[in-house]
């Protein structure tokens, strides 16, 4: 399983260059989808407000070496280890979910572009990382929406209410899901080949067409909001906040120990 380039294969009904346009299209969903969210919500006018206003309040300038070092730091705490999520279970369910995802895009996008057709044989690390990057996004994600959510872990609603901020992590599970069934009939040689490979493409275009609508675009955003705050903590300006402000491990239900932040 997952030892072939599933790509390749279905050049033999598909043109490597509808592949390409495809996921060349997807990437300008991506795009579009994030400049027209930050102009809509007015993000960027916002995030820039907030930083001269912190910059004002501030007790010190932090000079550009600081601020380097706490862009460093935001990478490294916020960016590629989720710092900021609290517990070891919710932390690790992001994790699995973010780094399965990356694996999974940019494996995606090298078979398409660069190894298109059988006629160039794809390396075996390529399709064996896209299945592990998948299955990592599946165990990250599905583990998220029936244990982890917020509403479901405290609030005790049905693992199963939908509302429109799921439109993300319904779209993705469902892309990578069907996705992985597909690549598993297509190698077994199964007549529901061409089924899900259209259930396919229309789940991984609502994921990527939904970005106004959904939380896709947080991914690019929470970088921001976290080297502004510590930013903020730098130069003094959030010194006058309550002490429960950096502390969300509080506002747990007073049923329920708090496990979801």
């Amino acid at each position: 399983m997952f030892t072939s380039n599933p790509f390749a294969e279905l050049s033999a009904s598909i043109s490597p260059i509808v592949m390409q346009t495809y996921v060349v299209v997807m990437a300008l969903l991506v795009v579009g989808g994030t400049v027209y969210d930050t102009l809509h919500k007015k993000s960027a006018q916002y995030f820039f407000a907030n930083w001269r206003k912190a910059q004002n309040k501030g007790a010190r300038q932090v000079g550009g070496g600081e601020m380097v070092s706490l862009a460093i730091q935001t990478v490294a705490v916020e960016v590629l280890s989720a710092g900021e999520l609290c517990t070891a279970r919710r932390r690790i369910a992001h994790l699995l979910t973010m780094y399965g995802f990356i694996a999974y895009v940019i494996t995606t996008v090298i078979m398409v572009f660069g190894y298109p057709t059988p006629a160039t044989p794809t390396p075996a690390i390529l399709p064996q990382l896209w299945g592990i990057g998948g299955l990592m996004v599946c165990a990250g994600g599905y583990w998220f929406w029936f244990f982890l959510r917020v509403d479901v872990a405290a609030e005790g609603h049905s693992r199963f209410r939908v509302v429109q901020a799921d439109i993300f992590i319904l779209s993705l599970l469902a892309s990578v899901t069907l996705g992985l069934i597909w690549a598993a009939l297509q190698a077994a040689g199964s007549a529901g080949t061409s089924v899900f490979l259209g259930l396919y493409l229309i789940a991984t275009t609502v994921l990527f067409a939904s970005i106004p609508w959904s939380k896709f675009s947080h991914m690019f955003f929470k970088p921001a909001a976290a080297f502004q705050k510590r930013v903020e903590d730098a130069n003094g300006s959030r010194s006058n906040l309550p002490a429960p402000a950096d502390k969300p491990e509080t506002f747990g239900s007073a049923r329920t120990e708090p496990q979801h932040y």
